[in-house]
């Protein structure tokens, strides 16, 4: 397929590939909103998520909109998941350390996480936010600092920033310089990528 590409969309596609940080994964957690989780997906997207996992145990799977998402969905792989416990045993058998939005007392900042470690971060629902049950299975959970008298943001607006965070970090250690695939995995995602 990639003799159909022009050059300049097969360099871009190259580009973005080697770029992904496998080591960087998004959980969203009983997210409600379709229009939230699409813009999630947008965000992963640009900062290099590859993957995002669907945890849902209350909500419906969400459906994602092509609008709203700008067919993000299109480049990020997903997982489904029903059981926070089996989602996590996953993610650590896969090397991940899991910190989970939440606002309590042993809550780490943002700002002080390492992002150039494999990290997994959990966003929950718009209401509720993270569940209990995620709560205590994560490794940490961590807040974003605010000003004012608000205490939280939009759970997809706490993702863009969590997570150019993780870019801000990752950047400056050089991480999007070099792929975090072997050659043939490299290929392989490549020609993939060239068949969408």
């Amino acid at each position: 397929m990639r003799e159909f590409k022009t050059g300049e969309r097969l360099k871009r596609i190259m580009d973005t590939v080697s770029a992904r940080q496998f080591s960087l994964r998004v959980v969203m957690e009983n997210i409600h909103d379709p229009h939230n989780v699409s813009a999630v997906f947008r965000t992963c997207d640009a900062v290099g998520v590859p993957k995002i996992s669907l945890l849902y145990t209350i909500e419906s799977f969400p459906k994602i909109s092509k609008t709203s998402s700008s067919s993000a969905n299109k480049w990020i792989e997903t997982e489904k998941h029903t059981s926070a416990d089996s989602c996590f045993d996953l993610l650590r058998n896969e090397g991940f350390k899991v910190y989970a939005s939440m606002l309590n007392k042993n809550a780490v900042s943002l700002f002080d996480i390492d992002f150039t470690k494999k990290i997994a971060l959990v966003f929950g629902n718009e209401k509720r936010g993270v569940s209990h049950e995620a709560e205590l299975l994560a490794d940490e959970t961590f807040y974003i600092p605010m000003r004012g008298m608000i205490q939280s943001l939009n759970v997809s607006v706490a993702a863009a920033v969590a997570l150019y965070e993780a870019s801000r970090q990752r950047n400056e250690k050089g991480m999007y310089s070099r792929s975090e695939l072997s050659n043939g995995e490299l290929e392989q995602l490549i020609d993939l990528w060239c068949k969408k």
